[in-house]
């Protein structure tokens, strides 16, 4: 089974700001199956949902951050429902000692709860800090010991940036694993950031036959750093190069 390719749309945030809706026409003309929502840039529901009705652009799952939903359950709820997604992934949660991170995985499962009752998935997507900040804890793996059900965004370039083996580790976790990001790696003067799929030294294709091995549904392509290309000349490389591994 081949998983659908969707675009994190936080990575082409300025041309969404710019025009929202030309920007996911041209992803839809890219290739790409759908999107991942991080803002909506004052679309209405029921624009948005028309909108992605006409251009045949599906929903992987939307962004949302962990205060928001805390804060403003029953509008993010009806918004989410509204454009026919049906996963809500926190992006980032932060926290200063491994107490601190039990309280707020507390209160991620009460989340979780709520959303099962709406039949919405939560998902939680990682960067390097949760594995990196608090010695001899990996938190995305408490995570999965505090909620078993839990389901993760894996995404491998934040996994690999933290030292992680990454295919042992997806492996391991299979059951709680429902969608990969995916981006590639670059290192500029020992630094590392994200290039555009095929320019780095991360093994995608790998990830991506796990991904077909695991049955996921999405995958979902992120960059958040540019080197030569515009963020949009960059989501269409992606594309092409992911589709050529899927």
């Amino acid at each position: 089974m081949k998983p659908l390719i969707s675009l994190q749309l936080w990575s082409v945030q300025d041309a969404c700001a710019e025009n929202f809706e030309e920007v996911l026409e041209k992803v839809k003309k890219f290739g790409y199956d759908g999107v991942e929502f991080a803002g909506y840039y004052n679309l209405k529901a029921s624009d948005l949902q028309q909108k992605l009705q006409d251009i045949s652009l599906k929903v992987s799952g939307s962004h949302v951050g962990f205060d928001s939903l805390l804060e403003n359950f029953e509008e993010v709820v009806a918004f989410e429902k509204a454009i026919n997604n049906h996963s809500v992934i926190v992006p980032h949660i932060g926290a200063d000692s491994i107490e601190e991170w039990e309280v707020k995985i507390e209160q991620l499962k009460e989340l979780s709860e709520k959303l099962k009752q709406k039949k919405l998935v939560l998902g939680y997507h990682n960067h390097a800090h949760e594995i990196m900040d608090i010695p001899n804890v990996n938190v995305l793996e408490k995570m999965i010991e505090m909620i078993p059900d839990i389901q993760l965004e894996v995404d491998t370039y934040w996994l690999s940036y933290a030292g992680i083996d990454v295919i042992p580790w997806l492996e391991k976790h299979k059951k709680n694993i429902s969608w990969l990001h995916i981006k590639d790696m670059l290192t500029i003067n020992d630094e590392k950031e994200s290039t555009e799929i095929g320019k780095g030294i991360l093994p995608i294709d790998s990830y991506m036959n796990w991904a077909k091995a695991a049955k996921l549904e999405w995958v979902v392509i992120e960059q958040e750093a540019f080197q030569s290309l515009t963020p949009m000349e960059s989501a269409k490389v992606n594309i092409e190069a992911l589709s050529k591994l899927n």
